[in-house]
């Protein structure tokens, strides 16, 4: 089966795959704003394709930064259950959703096109105006423990449904969202949490589009081939990246390509 894979390796799909895995290890925003767009924008492939695909590309980088944060225990095991709680049963109901529409397929591409723009500008400013969002919450009372316990479980069923659909969204608008909940957690935990529980949200989503077609194999292990080196490297450098100039570049440019999908309507 691999063999049969590698006989369509794309040189120009690793290197795309090496890029994104290179920024996502840079700036830790998900793979999934930044290779979808890219697949259906430059690459011309079909969006229920590109984010099938991406889910499950997702899926196995992040494994990857899952053994990291395991290992140096950053992870909430307790929100990590109350996000998947929702996120999980989210996932299969937004797969029940797409399956519904595709006849005819043109119905599910336009929502996934629709919710994949949506998606993408609010990350944009969840990238760009992530301190900012976190420190307007920073003077007030935080929630208690038990408290946070419904807007959690409500945030990984609304990270279920639309990571489901877009592929976008568990990054940089779960991260902001989780610790404005939980401001008293160091980043660091709240980064390894979130990572560790996107993980089973995208195999789960990542295995629907598969059952319903939606996954291109040949497409995938190119991604990977560069994904995977490129999120080392990013991760090895990420300590000395300029923060400051890299998270409002890859903001602007998640704004232009959601825009970009958003016109077409």
């Amino acid at each position: 089966m691999f063999q049969h894979l590698f006989d369509h390796f794309d040189a120009l799909h690793a290197v795309a795959g090496l890029l994104v895995g290179v920024l996502v290890g840079l700036t830790g925003v998900g793979g999934g704003s930044l290779m979808t767009p890219l697949l259906v924008l430059m690459f011309g492939i079909n969006a229920k394709t590109a984010v099938g695909t991406d889910l499950l590309y997702a899926a196995v980088t992040k494994m990857f930064g899952s053994a990291v944060h395991g290992w140096r225990e950053t992870v909430d095991w307790k929100i990590f259950r109350r996000l998947a709680s929702g996120s999980v049963p989210g996932a299969l109901i937004a797969l029940v959703i797409l399956q519904a529409l595709g006849n005819p397929p043109k119905a599910a591409e336009h929502v996934i096109l629709l919710v994949l723009g949506v998606m993408l500008v609010l990350t944009a400013f969840a990238t760009a105006f992530q301190k900012k969002l976190i420190a307007l919450t920073a003077h007030q009372d935080p929630l208690y423990e038990r408290n946070a316990l419904l807007p959690t479980v409500v945030l990984g069923f609304v990270l279920g449904v639309l990571v489901s659909i877009s592929s976008v969204g568990a990054g940089a608008i779960g991260v902001t969202v989780l610790l404005m909940l939980y401001p008293k957690l160091p980043i660091s935990r709240i980064v390894g949490t979130d990572i560790v529980h996107a993980v089973p949200l995208l195999l789960v989503a990542g295995a629907g589009h598969w059952f319903i077609g939606d996954v291109d194999g040949s497409l995938l292990v190119n991604l990977l081939v560069g994904s995977i080196p490129g999120v080392i490297i990013g991760s090895l450098l990420s300590s000395r990246a300029p923060d400051k100039y890299l998270r409002p570049a890859l903001a602007a440019v998640l704004l232009v390509s959601g825009a970009k999908l958003l016109g077409a309507f």
